[in-house]
């Protein structure tokens, strides 16, 4: 959706508005305040996706990881690079260990494709999420202004949810109502911050150059090794070090157990280059 269809200022106060007559605001506090049918203090379904998760329900939390986005593609491209490229330049050198060139090419090759396709998928990804966080802003932006008092009522119901008292949840929502509509709407109902949007661009490239990052080590490992059968053991053993401090981030930033985010990726490193040396070195009997 076009960036017009945003309000122009989400950190304005949004005064509601009567649709039979804009210059006349309308207190969607007030009881006799026209209401749409059905309007119960009760929250609304929607309908749709985010985050990758259909939208059952209204209110939606968890806007906390929109703000750490950009992290979490850093590690996810790190392990990524690591593991991708170490599998690839394992399964060459299954074949022959001596095979600099051969690893060297394979290598550099899986490194660009693979930072250009992370930060592709991230971009593509983050701008489709974007979208929807912008279509939901400027869907409840037109429900402020063309259905204030309906909006009201349902701000209330979803304080009453949350378990406060009727006379807190009025005093609440007409309090936040009159600072800022749309952000407590979009707070409790969608959990969106207008102000934190996920950039695209800034995942994109955390995830290239985290990716890119994380591909050189291995790639390092086996070539600064000296050429012969310790190739593939030194390999092994520094991507398994770096997939535990991989590991131990992404536990970090998560809140995850350190011990089971460690153990999980370290056993799935191991098990892709065990994976892709057997197949090297299968096909290389093959085709010797």
């Amino acid at each position: 959706m076009p960036d017009s269809a945003l309000p122009s200022d989400p950190s304005a106060p949004s005064v509601p508005v009567n649709p039979a007559d804009p210059s006349a605001p309308v207190d969607p506090t007030d009881p006799s305040a026209p209401r749409r049918e059905g309007s119960a203090r009760a929250p609304r379904r929607a309908h749709g996706r985010r985050y990758g998760h259909p939208i059952e329900y209204e209110p939606h939390g968890g806007h906390s990881a929109s703000k750490l986005n950009w992290l979490r593609a850093g590690v996810l491209g790190a392990n990524d690079g690591i593991v991708s490229t170490a599998g690839l330049v394992v399964g060459v050198a299954a074949v022959d260990p001596t095979g600099t060139a051969a690893i060297f090419t394979a290598g550099v090759a899986g490194l660009v494709s693979g930072a250009s396709s992370m930060a592709l998928g991230e971009y593509v990804s983050v701008s489709t999420q974007r979208d929807t966080e912008r279509a939901l802003i400027a869907q409840e932006s037109s429900e402020l202004a063309h259905m204030p008092a309906s909006e009201y009522d349902e701000l209330v119901g979803l304080y009453l949810t949350k378990g406060l008292t009727e006379p807190t949840a009025r005093a609440v929502a007409t309090e936040l109502t009159h600072h800022d509509a749309l952000g407590a709407h979009l707070d409790i109902e969608l959990g969106i911050d207008p102000h934190q949007l996920t950039s695209p661009w800034q995942a994109a490239a955390s995830s290239a150059v985290s990716f890119t990052v994380g591909a050189l080590l291995p790639i390092a490992a086996i070539l600064l090794t000296p050429g012969g059968p310790a190739r593939i053991p030194v390999a092994f053993a520094v991507v398994l070090f770096a997939l535990a401090l991989t590991g131990a981030v992404s536990a970090r930033v998560g809140g995850a157990p350190l011990r089971t985010a460690i153990t999980r990726v370290v056993i799935g490193g191991a098990l892709a280059m065990a994976v892709t040396w057997f197949v090297g070195r299968l096909l290389g009997f093959q085709v010797g």
